[in-house]
């Protein structure tokens, strides 16, 4: 049933097998096997597209519903007993999940042996409800939801370039100046094009042309290693470039806005004990964060 509602969600057979750390051909057979034992065909596969067939989507609602309850049983159980048990599915963004939380996994997993964790990679914005997440990590000025927050630390966005690319280019002693500057740019950055800095004379904002976009912020920085232009990056990711002199910091007393890196889930009433659990444990390790503010 987990296979086959998988399948459906993911729209093919490959995504579902990378959601459930399966073989396709595994996947396949989980699906085929059911249909076998129920007598009837669920979906409709061709080369282009899978499609439920009308006994297909009956059944689908119903595994949908029969997996929840499920999940409500092992929530129950774990809450009853207060041990920290049972499948955890996280949504972390892509740079920030490798650099700064793949390193504490270990950890949390030797501290809880009964939670099984399932972490997915993504910048996208995911529902956790619909897709039935646990827990996510953003990294956003938050906006009013119904979703429920805790804050497991903060970071800032930095100007910065390489030396060489300033020795080529010269050193911008202003925001306007990045104008004419060859900028690299992260595409899913809420403010776009018009980046936005408070300076001494208070706020600032210019209209960058980026020579390169990109929806990866390890990207825009590898790109400003080799000197290629000027990034606006989390703290959290240049930390460690600024540290080698690999970048410099540009127009430090103009700075830009500040991020806050949070603990999202999708409500506070009968929090299970493997959330409570992970939520306490990230707010810990991040109650000194290792790059600068």
């Amino acid at each position: 049933m987990r296979a086959f509602v998988a399948v459906v969600d993911a729209g093919s057979f490959v995504r579902a097998a990378d959601a459930l750390d399966l073989s396709k051909t595994a996947v396949s057979r989980l699906v085929g096997d059911l249909e076998t034992r129920l007598g009837t065909r669920l979906l409709q596969r061709t080369t282009r597209k899978l499609s439920l067939t009308p006994e297909g989507e009956v059944f689908h609602e119903r595994c949908r519903q029969l997996l929840d309850g499920v999940a409500e049983a092992e929530a129950e159980l774990s809450a009853h007993t207060g041990e920290a048990i049972g499948q955890l599915r996280l949504n972390v963004p892509v740079t920030f999940g490798l650099l700064h939380l793949a390193p504490l996994w270990p950890a949390f997993m030797t501290l809880h042996p009964k939670v099984v964790l399932d972490v997915t990679l993504s910048d996208r914005l995911v529902d956790l409800v619909d897709e039935g997440y646990d827990l996510a990590v953003r990294i956003a000025r938050l906006q009013a939801s119904s979703l429920v927050s805790r804050q497991l630390t903060s970071t800032r966005l930095i100007l910065c370039a390489s030396p060489e690319y300033l020795r080529r280019h010269g050193t911008p002693e202003h925001p306007s100046e990045l104008a004419r500057h060859a900028v690299i740019a992260y595409s899913l950055l809420a403010m776009g094009d018009q980046w936005e800095f408070e300076g001494p004379a208070g706020p600032v904002t210019v209209k960058v042309a980026p020579r390169m976009r990109t929806n990866s912020g390890g990207t825009c920085c590898a790109a400003a290693v080799q000197h290629q232009g000027i990034v606006l990056q989390p703290s959290f990711l240049v930390a460690t470039h600024l540290a080698s002199g690999a970048l410099v910091e540009l127009l430090p007393q103009y700075r830009s806005i500040e991020l806050g890196i949070y603990a999202v889930y999708p409500t506070r009433k009968h929090l299970t004990p493997k959330v409570r659990a992970l939520i306490d444990f990230l707010v810990e390790a991040f109650r000194m964060r290792a790059w600068p503010a």
